[in-house]
């Protein structure tokens, strides 16, 4: 084979490899993105259907838009709480950490359509203020009952069950606290929902418990990056009652 030859053929060898590294980077990570394009699906803004929803999705708005030091879920997984509260026809939903009531309020337009009630816990009186204020701006502060200081010290004795959904976004050093002491009042196929999942910031001890006890079913799940843990609580059969 000539000189001139093989340069040709190291050349058309180089482009080939050139090609299959693009559409290689081009591609999604596993895990992240189902399917290749996904990125470019958009889900939308919230609508409201009522014009309850449209005073909550109003409120939402402006702390959407000034969010800055108040450590609020993404707006993605504001809108999964509401689904998931709203699928199960919630009644009665505990959240602990409400920070400004972002989070809150998303699970209020659940309750709205399912004529229930929130329980809050929040450490911070200045952020508990906050979510006061946001509360009845948002007109739903009949349902919600705010407590204000250490949920460690003050949750067994202020929920009584039957809970249907949970969602833990506090200390997460605090969250094997709190799952033991919420779990007993959570009814047979309700929810725990943990935020912040994630690899350095999730309570090992936590994580475990949600995914080795026999009687709860998880999923963990990539939203974005903050990590949302959805664990149910079965409902036993009885073998008998067949």
């Amino acid at each position: 084979m000539d000189k001139v030859m093989a340069r040709w053929i190291m050349a058309i060898a180089g482009c080939v490899v050139l090609a299959m590294s693009a559409m290689l980077i081009g591609q999604e990570r596993p895990g992240r993105r189902g399917f290749r394009g996904m990125a470019s699906i958009s889900e939308g803004q919230p609508q409201a259907a009522s014009e309850k929803e449209a005073r909550i999705l109003a409120v939402l708005g402006r702390l959407e838009a000034s969010r800055a030091g108040m450590m609020n879920v993404p707006m993605r997984d504001g809108r999964l709480l509401r689904i998931l509260a709203e699928s199960i026809s919630a009644r009665q939903v505990v959240e602990i950490g409400t920070s400004n009531g972002y989070s809150g309020l998303w699970l209020c337009l659940a309750l709205t359509a399912t004529s229930g009630r929130l329980t809050t816990f929040e450490i911070d009186p200045t952020r508990a203020a906050l979510a006061r204020e946001n509360f009845k701006a948002a007109g739903v502060d009949a349902m919600v009952s705010l407590i204000e200081g250490d949920a460690h010290q003050t949750l067994s004795q202020s929920v009584t069950g039957p809970v249907d959904l949970v969602f833990i976004d506090a200390d997460k050093p605090g969250y094997l606290d709190y799952l033991q002491k919420v779990l007993p009042k959570v009814r047979p196929g309700g929810l725990i929902i943990g935020h912040n999942v994630t690899e350095g910031m999730v309570d090992p001890g936590y994580l475990k418990a949600i995914t080795s006890d026999p009687s709860l079913e998880t999923v963990l799940l990539p939203q974005d990056t903050s990590g949302i843990s959805i664990t149910l609580k079965k409902r036993l059969v009885d073998p008998n009652s067949r």
